[in-house]
């Protein structure tokens, strides 16, 4: 497990590094010196929304709606830059991602700008970014990045994690996880319990 969070790890710094070089190599010309080009966007969305499905079981010719949602993007404005070599989509007004695991259940992030990455489907998710799972779970930092294809969310910043559950609250810095917080790894840590009082028990006279 610890190669592939390092993996992890070094895919976002990866992608990040290369979206930087390319868009350099593409926005940049030489005029006496080094100048560079606005980029624009190949295209802008308002009130975007775009809804992710699967099917539930492989489709015949009959079937034409056998497919269930899986995630919910909902965003003020979408920024489509895929028309660049390192395709992306921005998110400037900020981002709320809704995500059903396989019971329906349903579980939230947002943030106050994101960017996601085409070709890796890695959601680069940045400002105050809350995450909350369904069974109450709530997870603050201000930059959080989540890797679709292997279901993985990870952030280095600074985080507070509420479980209503067993009443704890937990802070760190820097911590990896799977969606569901069935598995999660803080790197530095310290945090509280809330243990609720029990009243005195009365004496029998």
């Amino acid at each position: 497990m610890g190669s592939k969070l390092n993996a992890l790890r070094f895919i976002a710094r990866a992608v990040v590094l290369a979206m930087f070089v390319l868009g350099c190599e593409d926005t940049y010309k030489r005029v006496g010196g080094e100048a560079a080009e606005l980029v624009y966007p190949q295209g802008i969305a308002r009130d975007f929304t775009l809804t992710y499905t699967e099917s539930i079981k492989q489709l015949t010719n009959q079937d034409s709606s056998n497919t269930r949602v899986i995630a919910i993007l909902k965003s003020p404005v979408s920024e489509d830059f895929t028309n660049l070599r390192f395709q992306y989509r921005t998110f400037p007004e900020g981002l709320r991602v809704e995500y059903y695991d396989d019971q329906g259940q349903l579980s939230t992030i947002e943030a106050d700008y994101a960017i996601i990455y085409a070709q890796t489907n890695v959601y680069d998710l940045r400002g105050h970014v809350v995450m909350e799972t369904h069974d109450g779970k709530r997870l603050q930092t201000e930059q959080l990045y989540w890797d679709r294809e292997s279901d993985w969310i990870f952030t280095e910043e600074r985080f507070t994690m509420t479980n209503p559950e067993d009443g704890t609250v937990l802070n760190g810095v820097g911590m990896d996880f799977n969606r569901d917080f069935t598995y999660f790894k803080a790197h530095k840590t310290g945090g509280e319990m809330l243990v609720k009082e029990q009243e005195p028990e009365e004496e029998e006279s």
